[in-house]
């Protein structure tokens, strides 16, 4: 693991690789425009995972960072996974100092359950409390 860091500094990150697999590969979000992926990194605290040079995983979060964070756009490049990457990934994420003693962390998964389960993320408690706006294909 050695090979592989992450940051958090925006000045790494490669928004056209980012772009490219949220807009062709991520079930939620295909079709995304550019400038979209541009004003969502503005606007979040992202975490861009390395090999050497080259940009291998993402994910972002969206919070005041002091009552609620939500955690997005999480992902790990098809070569690279198998390799304990999005342990890894979550890991810094749930430690970062500015996402300390909030008082909830959401996200949204269709496939994910078991992985974010080992950090302690579990179903919502009162689903009936939740409510949403959903766009399902604003990007098509």
């Amino acid at each position: 693991m050695n090979e592989f860091y992450i940051s958090t500094d925006p000045a790494l990150l490669d928004i056209d690789m980012i772009h490219h697999f949220l807009s062709t590969e991520a079930y939620w979000c295909k079709g995304i425009p550019l400038h979209t992926v541009q004003n969502a990194i503005a606007h979040s605290l992202n975490f861009g995972v390395y090999y050497q040079q080259q940009q291998v995983g993402y994910a972002r979060v969206i919070s005041d960072y002091s009552t609620i964070a939500y955690l997005g756009d999480v992902f790990i490049l098809p070569e690279f996974r198998g390799k304990g990457l999005s342990k890894l990934l979550l890991q810094e994420v749930m430690q970062h100092p500015q996402l300390q003693g909030l008082r909830r962390f959401i996200l949204l998964t269709q496939d994910a359950h078991e992985l974010y389960k080992q950090f302690g993320w579990q179903p919502i408690t009162a689903p009936d409390r939740w409510m949403e706006v959903h766009h399902k294909n604003v990007y098509l």
